[in-house]
């Protein structure tokens, strides 16, 4: 048991430098997306800024477009108003080019859908069980490990654990691995949610959902349930450390003899 507690603070400092350089959680007044961890989250971050690119754009024309209006129609400038009721050009213009713009924005964002929906082919099998208020996890592929991860309670903090998102017992996968994560409840709706991965997938009572990810940098990555399931719906966080895949068949040995399996 000594050696699974070294190992374990050795394993803790190794997330925490290389959580310093490529892990990521949220920032006070943070503004835009979590560090990209995942193709899944970097499709959707390129997606997020084409669209950006686009809202603005038509912002900034109807912006520019109700300014010339309000000039050139003034009464001012147009002492006589128009009595045009209609101009069917004009008309044909306005809805053909929004539908347009509709049709352009749906394509990568099909895409973007499907790839997050493709969890074959995946190289191992992840189970999350949400419970009030707690996340329960299983490895079938490395011999039925099983645990529980709680959040740490702030009187239990130690210094440079985060409040509301450090939990005892991390979820620990390979680096650059496909891992396919089926998701339940023994309760109420849970949500499993990972910003850097790009995940967030309702954990249904009697129902299984299904959704994957591939991390590509080693890490320590936060999450939170992200559907109300009652009070302590704000103290169930998510933590998972990614580490290279010599690391994870050693932390399966020592898993093993403290959780079974």
């Amino acid at each position: 048991m000594k050696s699974f507690h070294r190992f374990l603070a050795i394993f803790s400092l190794f997330a925490a430098f290389a959580g310093s350089a490529f892990a990521d959680y949220p920032r006070p007044w943070q503004v835009g997306f979590q560090e990209a961890a995942t193709p899944v989250m970097e499709k959707i971050t390129e997606f997020h800024d084409i669209l950006l690119v686009v809202i603005y754009s038509i912002g900034i024309f109807v912006f520019l477009l109700l300014v010339y209006t309000c000039i050139r129609y003034s009464a001012k400038n147009n002492p006589v108003p128009s009595k045009t009721s209609h101009n069917t050009l004009i008309e044909i213009i306005w809805t053909a080019v929004p539908v347009i713009i509709l049709v352009l924005l749906c394509i990568p964002s099909m895409r973007t859908l499907y790839f997050a929906q493709k969890a074959d082919d995946a190289d191992m099998t992840i189970k999350v069980i949400g419970n009030q208020w707690y996340w329960s996890y299983q490895y079938p592929d490395q011999g039925n490990i099983a645990f529980d991860s709680y959040i740490i309670k702030d009187a239990d903090l130690k210094p440079g654990q985060m409040r509301l998102l450090e939990v005892d017992n991390h979820l620990v996968v390979p680096v650059d691995t496909k891992i396919r994560v089926q998701l339940t409840a023994v309760d109420v709706i849970h949500s499993w949610a990972v910003p850097s991965f790009g995940v967030k997938t309702d954990s249904v009572p009697g129902r299984l959902n299904e959704t994957w990810f591939k991390a590509t940098k080693i890490g320590t990555y936060y999450g939170q349930c992200s559907e109300l399931c009652g009070v302590g719906h704000g103290f169930m966080p998510i933590a998972v450390d990614v580490v290279s895949k010599e690391d994870f068949d050693k932390w399966v040995v020592e898993a093993k003899k403290k959780f079974g399996g």
